[in-house]
């Protein structure tokens, strides 16, 4: 058994940017252990990862806002706060912010991440078409 407690004191919220489009911050919620790490990330309006897939799988929580979420080569579906999205093992995916609101998500990723090249911006503004 581990126990992670809540937010350390002094802890600094990170800016996400080395695999993001736009203003990004993160949380870690239970550092990588036993290969799952689970992070809280907010998206600013229009911010996005770019394109991943998780090794085992991942799992998103909506907790604020309302954003997007993308297989490959499907049209982006849209995503609210309660919303839970399961991403199968090695499916390409991206998710972030909606244009005009943030959106904050738990995202709980199952062994390593494989991170790809950046969404562009034909391929986000395909949401909500």
């Amino acid at each position: 058994m581990k126990i992670v407690h809540g937010r350390a004191d002094g802890a600094v919220t990170e800016a996400r940017t080395a695999t993001f489009t736009g203003t990004v911050w993160g949380d870690p919620v239970l550092p990588t252990t036993d290969g799952t790490t689970i992070n809280s990330v907010t998206f600013t309006p229009g911010a996005r990862t770019f394109w991943h897939h998780h090794e085992r799988g991942q799992v998103l929580v909506v907790t604020a806002g309302t954003g997007w979420v993308c297989t490959h080569g499907e049209t982006p579906e849209p995503l609210t706060v309660g919303d839970v999205v399961w991403v199968p093992p090695g499916e390409r995916h991206w998710h972030g912010a909606g244009p005009g609101s943030i959106m904050t998500h738990l995202a709980t990723s199952l062994g390593t991440t494989t991170w790809l090249d950046e969404v562009s911006e034909d391929e986000y503004g395909q949401a909500g078409r």
